[in-house]
């Protein structure tokens, strides 16, 4: 089976450009890397970049909280917004994983 590319993953590498040179250049290591490399490891490094996605926006949330000058509102806003947009597109693979484990477990020996 090959993947090829789709609309959503276009629409993914068109919006890389928002995403901090260093957390772009995780991203694309992560991606040029599973050559050889566990499922399970790649899903955990994964589920991690979401965490510290989520500490990341936590972090400018409490920060603007307590009256730091250096974060900004919509900086704050923009984090949130990757933060919980990362949260779903895990929640959809797990429930597209759960899905297929389903499918192959009934299948008939």
């Amino acid at each position: 089976m090959q993947i090829t590319n789709n609309p959503l993953l276009q629409e993914m590498q068109a919006l890389s450009g928002s995403i901090s040179p260093s957390a772009e250049a995780g991203i694309s290591q992560q991606v040029n890397n599973t050559q050889g490399t566990d499922f399970g490891q790649l899903l955990s490094q994964a589920v991690g970049g979401v965490s510290g996605l989520q500490q990341h926006s936590s972090s400018l949330a409490t920060r603007l909280d307590m009256g730091d000058t250096t974060v900004t509102l919509s900086d704050t806003v923009i984090a949130r917004e990757k933060a919980g947009v990362a949260f779903e597109a895990t929640v959809q693979v797990r429930n597209k994983l759960v899905e297929a484990y389903k499918e192959i477990m009934s299948m008939p020996v």
